[in-house]
């Protein structure tokens, strides 16, 4: 049996204390390492997820289907790195924190929260992902629409190249009447006029600031027009030439080619109406590029030369080179030329709607100096002053014809000479 002498009995007796070897406080700093290393992850994990949620959030406004899948993944990314720094710890330290420290403590608080964290964000993804899905399914259904419209645009364009803007009768087509969901009414053509005299007022006014431009006497060049109206107001000068444009406009009018030679095709009023649907939908510039020399095409170029005299051309652009290739059969694509056709298409419009109603729709033009007529006329300014002693007033110029379908009266715009008006 070992004896243990005085010395070493008092050695023990003085260090009652366990002391434990090197390799245990390696152990507890490699812990502690490993820790910081794991929280540092997790904080990381999280501003990632932040930043992809950030980055989902902004794909929606506005809306790109592209961007939204791309943060999607990056956000459902950033949650499997979470999900398994959470079970990574769950699986080596779970067990060590049965007698928790209160550092454990605040540590398994902190991990706690970003679990919480963690849950909020899953539900919002979950939430963006049901929305993704809802906008995706209204993305295809237009898509479908779209392709049904191409599909319908591509087969009238190819009618209309085919026909020369429908120069024949159209062929009965159940998918074109749905296309063309217009009815033919009075109401129709009160709405086509009411675009038609838009369309005159709307290129006087850049007729008369070219000519403004380039130096005209706009009072003598009224006065050429009409020489025997009397204006209540200088600016009311405007109406004469908005007159010149109309009378030249409508001039041919009130027959069926409308001073267009268009072959010995006899067009119904079916047909009439099929070519007013047909232009109604497409920009003129778009129908003369497909067919320039089409019948509308050769209207244009018709009515061009007859609206803007040559001095008039020569003095705003200071050549004849637009008149000349509207003259050698093109149309030019300068804004001037443009405005044109806009004013060009609703006369036209309007001629075929008036030969599509059975009778057809009949103009009637008022002659200067005529008597003013509350039923067939109605003036272009409205405080015009009439005393009771006082004469009725005189056409001075018409603006814009009149129209009798059936028995109904559309009535003409007319400018009264002589007569006053109100401040």
């Amino acid at each position: 049996m070992l004896q243990t002498g005085p010395k070493e009995m008092q050695n023990h007796d003085n260090n009652n204390q366990k002391v434990y070897p090197q390799p245990m406080d390696e152990s507890v700093n490699q812990n502690k390492d490993s820790m910081e290393t794991l929280i540092s992850k997790i904080f990381n994990n999280i501003s990632s997820l932040k930043a992809a949620y950030i980055q989902l959030q902004e794909a929606h406004t506005p809306y790109d289907p592209d961007k939204i899948q791309a943060a999607d993944k990056l956000v459902i990314e950033e949650l499997m790195k979470l999900s398994e720094l959470k079970h990574s710890y769950r699986d080596k330290n779970h067990p060590k924190l049965t007698s928790a420290t209160p550092q454990d403590s605040r540590l398994v608080a902190e991990i706690q929260e970003q679990q919480n964290l963690l849950k909020t964000y899953e539900v919002m993804v979950k939430k963006f992902q049901s929305q993704i899905q809802t906008r995706d399914s209204e993305i295809v259904q237009l898509h479908q629409q779209i392709q049904e419209s191409t599909q319908r645009k591509f087969k009238l364009e190819k009618k209309l190249k085919q026909r020369g803007l429908l120069s024949r009768e159209p062929e009965d087509s159940e998918e074109e009447n749905n296309f063309f969901s217009v009815e033919l009414t009075p109401n129709l053509f009160s709405s086509a006029v009411d675009t038609a005299y838009k369309s005159i007022h709307d290129f006087s006014k850049p007729l008369i600031n070219m000519m403004k431009a380039a130096g005209w006497d706009l009072d003598a060049a009224a006065n050429a027009i009409e020489p025997a109206v009397v204006y209540a107001s200088r600016s009311h000068k405007k109406y004469a030439f908005e007159s010149h444009i109309c009378q030249r406009m409508f001039c041919g009018f009130d027959e069926e080619s409308f001073s267009v030679e268009a072959g010995n095709l006899s067009i119904s009023n079916e047909g009439f109406f099929h070519q007013f649907l047909a232009v109604r939908v497409m920009d003129p510039l778009d129908i003369l590029s497909q067919n320039p020399d089409s019948v509308f095409g050769r209207f244009c170029r018709m009515k061009y030369l007859m609206v803007v005299h040559p001095k008039m051309e020569g003095s705003f652009f200071g050549n004849l080179d637009q008149r000349n290739y509207v003259m050698s059969g093109g149309h030019p694509r300068t804004p001037f030329y443009q405005a044109f056709l806009k004013l060009a298409k609703s006369i036209w419009m309007l001629h075929r709607l008036a030969y599509s109603f059975d009778p057809k729709v009949r103009v009637f033009r008022v002659r200067n100096g005529s008597e003013f007529s509350e039923v067939h006329m109605e003036s272009v300014v409205k405080n015009i002053i009439l005393g009771e002693g006082d004469q009725r007033p005189k056409v001075g110029l018409m603006v814009m014809p009149g129209f009798m379908i059936g028995a109904s009266v559309i009535q003409s715009q007319v400018y009264l000479s002589g007569v006053r008006c109100a401040e």
